[in-house]
């Protein structure tokens, strides 16, 4: 064998090597993305405590709130247990933040998408949705029928929300709709506000337009997403000043309530706001 196909079959065995351990890194990438149910991950862990979360939600309402008012006496426990299950649905929120930042640093399971639909669905669907059936049941003239079909355009829109998030691509670093977080918890606010009750289904059913429309709201990601943690804290700290009956603790929950409101409608302020603008930029250059 001469020198030159020695040099020649040396670099051959290299580059056979350095492809044999691509293809083992890339086997181990692909090994920890399929990890089966018996090895849930990290964020998969975070996903489930939403799920407890949601169902904690609506075990508090019925228990706390629903049967004392069916079975017709007082407790002093309404306020503190509708408290209880809000407060219940933004530690969900907080799980659902903390799974999407883990998800992407670290590796999660083939199940990771579909747990986070699911829960999803039972935090941020089914719990607000039982929350405005409950309010529609113990408020004064028993509009039960009403919140009924209010609940349900929540849950349809949160479904058709998720459903959409699954199969269709959107642009990086935005949700096209009201995420339904967000969505839940102003449903809730709209409630704890307490305003006339027509008023208060028209602003839920424009809440659950808003998530399946095509309104763009910017995904939590650095600053934001400590400002979302931020306020979700803040926001607990209110519903527990409002549920021990401390002084002023009913003007906070009001404002809280109040500010998450005006959050929601943020977006689509500005959407309005820009066609407006391209409307009188269109009228001015026709004049011009």
């Amino acid at each position: 064998m001469t020198e030159t196909e020695t040099l020649t079959h040396g670099e051959n065995d290299e580059i056979d090597t350095r492809l044999l351990r691509l293809r083992w890194a890339r086997d181990r990438e692909l090994r920890a993305q399929q990890l089966g149910p018996q090895h849930l991950s990290t964020a998969d862990v975070l996903t489930l405590g939403n799920a407890v979360c949601g169902f904690l939600a609506i075990y508090t309402t019925t228990t706390g709130v629903l049967i004392p008012h069916l079975e017709g006496y007082a407790v002093g426990g309404d306020r503190r247990s509708a408290a209880t299950a809000v407060i219940l649905l933004l530690l969900g929120s907080m799980f659902d933040l903390f799974d999407g930042l883990v998800a992407r640093k670290l590796r999660s399971s083939a199940l990771g998408a579909e747990l986070d639909n699911l829960a999803d669905l039972i935090s941020f669907g089914l719990a607000p949705a039982y929350f405005v059936v409950v309010w529609g049941m113990v408020a004064n003239g028993a509009h039960q029928r009403i919140s009924a079909g209010i609940a349900i355009t929540v849950v349809l829109a949160v479904v058709l929300r998720l459903a959409r998030f699954s199969c269709v691509k959107m642009r990086p670093g935005i949700f096209q709709g009201m995420p339904c977080p967000m969505g839940a918890m102003t449903v809730i606010s709209i409630v704890l506000l307490s305003p006339p009750f027509i008023p208060a289904a028209i602003g839920i059913a424009a809440v659950a337009a808003l998530m399946v429309s095509g309104v763009e709201y910017p995904k939590p990601h650095g600053r934001l997403a400590v400002a979302t943690l931020i306020w979700i804290v803040v926001s607990m700290g209110c519903l527990a000043a409002w549920a021990s009956g401390s002084p002023g603790g009913g003007t906070l929950l009001h404002i809280g309530a109040g500010l998450q409101v005006a959050l929601a409608l943020s977006a689509p302020l500005m959407v309005i706001r820009r066609k407006v603008g391209d409307v009188r930029a269109r009228f001015a250059s026709r004049g011009d």
